[in-house]
This record gives structure tokens, sequence and C-alpha cells, in this order.
């Protein structure tokens, strides 16, 4: 269900995808409000469930993360224990970053940040291990032209 916001809300929520660290007072005079009521504001859109929590971006790479897989599966399960194990899976590994089921001729579509490609031979070996997929490719990012949390509001 979609939840109904109006400008100031989507002014509010614009500042908080910018930076959610910057204070109230910062927030009120760039929606042209006052605190009080912007922070009634976040605080019924997170009763509403439209602000899910808030959390630090990192740079992967100053982490050592320095490849980025695009990894296509496909499988010829489509059982509800496969996909329970399948889930299971991906939410146990790390490495996985975003997980999505797909329409078409590809089943799921992972983005996988590793250290190198030695690490996500690791990572496809310890997949396979776990579930049965009839194919899986590996695509991998050679430059990361855009990347944004920022969803349009």
């Amino acid at each position: 269900m979609t939840a109904k916001l109006d400008k100031t809300d989507r002014a509010i929520l614009a500042q908080l995808q910018r930076d959610a660290a910057q204070s109230l007072d910062d927030i009120a005079r760039a929606v042209g409000s006052s605190k009080t009521p912007v922070w009634n504001r976040i605080r019924k859109m997170r009763e509403l469930g439209v602000i899910k929590g808030q959390t630090a971006l990192v740079d992967p790479e100053a982490l050592g993360l320095e490849a980025c897989f695009f990894v296509l599966i496909r499988t010829s399960e489509h059982d509800r224990e496969w996909q329970r194990k399948f889930l299971e899976t991906l939410q146990a590994r790390p490495e996985v970053m975003e997980a999505h089921r797909l329409a078409g001729d590809i089943d799921y579509i992972l983005k996988v940040r590793v250290e190198n490609a030695r690490a996500y031979d690791v990572f496809y070996q310890a997949l396979i291990a776990e579930v049965k997929i009839h194919n899986v490719t590996a695509l991998l990012s050679m430059e990361e032209i855009k990347s944004t949390t920022i969803l349009p509001v």
C-alpha cells in the first residue's frame, strides 16, 4: 500500500536520503518548517514503514572489496523447499548485497561484493554446495558508473 505523502513529507525524505545524520534544525530549515513538525512527520513516516531505518554508507573499496559481480542464476528447481533453502543460503552470505527474483529467462540475479576473482570462486563453490543450481553466469563489473540509494521522491 502506498503511503500518502505531501510535498513537505517528500522534501523531508529527500533531505534524509541526502544525509540522515543532519540535525532536525537543518532539515526543518531546508524544507521551510520548524523542528517539532518535522520530527512528527519523520516519526509518522517511520510508523508507516516509509522510513525503514538509518544506516551508514561505506565505500566497499576502502574495505578491500574491489570486485563487484552480477550473478545470473537459472534453476530447474521451483518447489517451496528449494526456494526456502536458496533464500536461507543467500541470507547467510554477507557477500550478497542484493538478490532479485526475475521474470524471463533468468530466475535470479545477485549483486556480490568480494575482494577479487578468487574470493568470488570461494563464494560460488559454497553456493553450489548448498543448493542445486542449473546454470550460473557471473559478470564482473569493470566500472561502477552510478550507484545511489536515493529514491526519486
